[in-house]
Parts: C-alpha cells; structure tokens; sequence
C-alpha cells in the first residue's frame, strides 16, 4: 500500500512539473515605464511580447551610478552596435538583483548576449547565457527563431549564486569566451558550459560568434548592472 501511494505520488508530481513550467511561461508580462535612456544603445522586445502590444519603451533601461539598471516589462535584448567582439573575446559583466524576485512570482534570467548580426530585424542572430537566482542557467539563441543548448529547462551548477530567500540581494558575475573553436559561458569564474563553433554556426543558430554584444533580460526583472566589458581572454 505504500509502495503504491508512493508511486501515485510520484507520477503526480512529474505530471506537475510541465504544468509549473506552462504556467511560468505563460505569466503576464507588465509594462514599465521609461523606454531606453542610456546613450548608444538600443533593444529589441521577444515577439511574443510584441504582439502583445509591447515595445522597448514598456522597459526601463538607465544609467545609476558607474553602471546600468533594466527594470522589464517584456523579455528584451539590449545592445550597442559600437560594442562588437571579433576572433577571441571575452564579454562580461555582473547582474545583481538587490531584491531576489522584487517584481516576479518566480525566478527570471538575465545575461551576456554575444554574436550579435542584423539585430532588431526579422533576421537577426545572437547566443546569450543567462542566470537565475535559484542555481539554475540557461545558454540559448535567436537564429533567428529561438534555440537551446542546454535544454528546455536549463541546467543547474554550483557555481551559480542563490538568493538566501525572496527579497534578498543576489549577485553573478556573467562571462562568455571566445576562444579558438570554443565558446564558452562562464559564471562567478566557472566554465559551466562551452561548445564548439560547428555546434554554434549553422542553419538556424548562428551566422558567426563575431557580432555584437549585450545582455539579456528576462520578463519582469529588475536587475543592476555593473562592469560590462569586452576584451581579449
């Protein structure tokens, strides 16, 4: 009898878990006012979010202190075209959440954009590799429809902080490397992830890892941003 309430208990809780991830997905984006305010760049909002009426301007995006602030609003890419990455780079920068989960009901990703071509058009192509509060991260894309590297739901590892508790500050230090044929993601001065550029480059992902770099914000968001950089590795 209890092997089998057990085994009930189980199979419910693995039928839970795609309806936890739908309900997830499927949370109402807000609209923030404020639209981009820092000088040079510019973003571009998930289709999704687009054709729910929102835009970049339903984001904040601004300057505060030596570095960025981005409160979403709808999931978004920032970038700057005067900032791109050719053979081997490095981009990197770091994203605290002062309040872990402040404006959401559930942990939300921000991180390095890289590779950047024909961004803000039907076109465009990029590689991001994004952190969540909670341990987990993901490495996806647009080429120009989106794409996964490390699965639907992402992976886990040490490296990646964790927020004490919501409302509680939380802070990554967000890499990603190009080196010879490698490309990697690096989180608070792990490699938690790389693959090579065959993987990366090719129908659907990829046009090359040179482009242009930013960084990733999740729906609704609020995430400061310091010592974004690009350089060799």
């Amino acid at each position: 009898m209890k092997r089998t309430t057990k085994i009930v208990l189980a199979a419910m809780a693995v039928a839970l878990v795609p309806c936890l991830a739908q309900a997830q997905d499927n949370e109402k984006s807000m609209a923030v006012k404020g639209g981009i305010q820092v000088k040079g760049w510019m973003g571009k909002v998930d289709a999704k979010e687009a054709t729910a009426g929102l835009s970049v301007d339903s984001a904040k995006f601004v300057t505060m202190g030596p570095g960025m602030h981005a409160t979403t609003g709808p999931a978004i890419t920032y970038w700057n075209p005067s900032m791109k990455g050719t053979g081997d780079y490095v981009v990197k920068a770091s994203f605290s959440e002062r309040e872990y989960m402040a404006i959401n009901s559930h942990p939300h990703a921000y991180g390095i954009v890289m590779a950047g071509n024909d961004m803000g058009t039907d076109t465009e192509s990029y590689l991001y590799c994004a952190a969540y509060g909670n341990g987990n991260f993901i490495v996806r894309g647009f080429g120009p429809a989106p794409f996964q590297m490390n699965g639907p739901r992402g992976g886990t590892d040490p490296a990646v902080n964790k927020a004490e508790a919501k409302g509680k500050p939380v802070t990554q230090e967000i890499a990603m490397a190009v080196k010879g044929d490698k490309v990697s993601c690096i989180i608070n001065g792990k490699e938690v992830a790389s693959y090579s550029k065959a993987e990366l480059v090719a129908a659907g992902k990829l046009k090359s890892t040179d482009g242009v770099v930013g960084f990733r914000m999740g729906h609704n968001t609020d995430a400061h941003i310091a010592n974004f950089s690009i350089g060799k590795p």
